[in-house]
């Protein structure tokens, strides 16, 4: 079985790939993909695949976005951290998918259920606009908990300068502390406001009003000067570049 993975987070990839494996799943991984960009040109210049993992957020955008662009037969799976993604399109109309962290009897479950059906998805423009459209994002908070001593105190996230995670743990840091945080930055960014907050990369959340200066750098990207960052490098990568520029220039 010749399988493409979608997905922007490379220990979640290395995660489904050891729970295929787990499976007994005699298969050819095709690659690894991680922006709705490039797996629009993988499609346009790779023959289908047998089944293909999707991640539902990826480092540029949705990966229903990559239907508008590039008709896609192949049967999918789609994965997912946030339960409030359209759930209930996916059952209506027989798409299936799994939600993170992924469990070996969900994934058993849909690959049975693969080998039963074998069918092309035919995903339509009509399920995509469905798709999109139910997709809400909860309303923007104002505090976050961090962990402090043994326990969690609030702190206001307009202190906050920027996010970024390390080693699977994420920091919050403001002009005078540094913060962790008991959330992934796919599970925090979901709840932050797309006005006051930005992620750059896989690893890094910024505040515009935090951002200082913005530089060209290597491979078309971009360099910032961020407040307080001390060692850290903040490289906004090649897919977001121009919808930073637009976010900064708002």
């Amino acid at each position: 079985m010749r399988i493409l993975i979608i997905e922007d987070e490379h220990r979640a990839a290395s995660q489904l790939q050891n729970l295929l494996g787990a499976c007994n799943l005699a298969y050819e991984l095709l690659g690894i993909i991680d922006s709705v960009e490039d797996a629009i040109a993988w499609f346009r210049n790779n023959p289908e695949a047998d089944l293909v993992f999707m991640d539902i957020q990826l480092a540029d955008g949705l990966s229903f976005e990559i239907f508008q662009s590039v008709k896609v037969e192949s049967p999918i799976i789609f994965t997912t951290a946030f339960d409030q993604y359209a759930i209930q399109a996916f059952k209506v109309n027989s798409i299936d998918y799994l939600l993170k962290p992924i469990k070996q009897v969900d994934l058993q479950a849909a690959l049975n259920k693969f080998s039963k059906t074998n069918q092309s998805n035919n995903v339509s423009e009509d399920l995509i606009t469905q798709l999109l459209s139910g997709i809400q994002k909860p309303k923007s908070r104002t505090g976050i908990l961090v962990k402090e001593g043994g326990g969690f105190v609030q702190i206001k996230l307009s202190d906050i300068l920027y996010f970024y995670s390390e080693d699977s743990i994420t920091f919050a840091v403001s002009d005078q502390k540094r913060y962790i945080v008991d959330e992934t930055l796919d599970q925090l960014f979901s709840t932050l406001s797309s006005d006051q907050f930005f992620r750059i990369n896989r690893g890094q959340i910024v505040s515009k009003d935090a951002t200082q200066k913005i530089e060209p750098y290597f491979n078309q990207r971009i360099k910032l000067t961020v407040l307080n960052a001390k060692e850290l490098e903040f490289i906004v990568s090649r897919q977001k570049g121009t919808e930073f520029k637009k976010w900064m220039n708002s």
